[in-house]
């Protein structure tokens, strides 16, 4: 899965932790993007099978979807936490724990988890 597919379904998730109703345009405005690169991706993340969108333009995640975004978001989290442990600053940890999470490999995390426990 592309960067871009995870941050949107990441966006998704959080919103719908937020809120019981999510729309193309919150995810628009959540990520500063225009809506139609929004309707670009929700038609892709729709085919992908990782979103559902009802007739009234509700979005919702799939049983996949929740699945990917949770794990998406527990690598955020993660990353978040162990950059503010070493001495980052909560904004810039969130920023760069963004970039990271998309790339970092499950051996890494892992080990970040370990660390973090201890």
């Amino acid at each position: 899965m592309h960067e871009s597919a995870e941050m949107y379904i990441e966006t998704i998730y959080i919103l719908s932790q937020k809120s019981s109703s999510v729309r193309s345009i919150d995810v628009a405005d959540y990520m500063g993007y225009s809506k139609p690169s929004v309707s670009r991706a929700v038609g892709l993340l729709k085919s992908g099978g990782y979103l559902n969108m009802a007739e009234d333009g509700l979005l919702s995640l799939t049983s996949e979807g929740v699945l990917m975004a949770k794990k998406i978001f527990e690598r955020h989290t993660v990353l978040s936490s162990f950059l503010e442990s070493i001495g980052v600053s909560k904004e810039t940890a969130s920023i760069d724990a963004c970039r990271i999470e998309h790339v970092i490999s499950d051996e890494t995390l892992s080990a970040i988890k370990e660390y973090l426990n201890k």
